[in-house]
């Protein structure tokens, strides 16, 4: 599964994960647990540092057979309009994608 979040700042990004792994935790063998709540008293402050300086970084637990990972990357880019709830002009469906070369 993908999926995203848009977060306007390091520190909602970092709170978000860390919600996330508070939350699934319980639920998590007991490296798995270990490996979150190492994050959420260690790696955070590296996380937030890694923002701050405008570099990716993620977040990784393994629990039995599966990964889950979270990838923050800054965007440097101001957004143009918002993606949610957006109707687009009718111009946009007349575009026709051409197949790759």
């Amino acid at each position: 599964m993908v999926a995203s979040f848009d977060a306007y700042s390091a520190s909602q990004a970092d709170r978000w994960v860390a919600d996330v792994l508070r939350t699934i935790s319980p639920a998590l063998d007991a490296d798995a647990s270990d490996a979150a709540w190492e994050w959420l008293y260690e790696g955070r402050i590296e996380t937030r540092r890694a923002l701050s300086l405008a570099e990716p970084c993620t977040v990784s637990v393994i629990h039995a057979r599966t990964r889950i990972t979270w990838t923050i990357r800054p965007v440097l880019l101001l957004s143009l309009a918002h993606r949610h709830g957006a109707e687009l002009p009718q111009c946009a469906y007349v575009f026709k994608p051409h197949g790759t070369y």
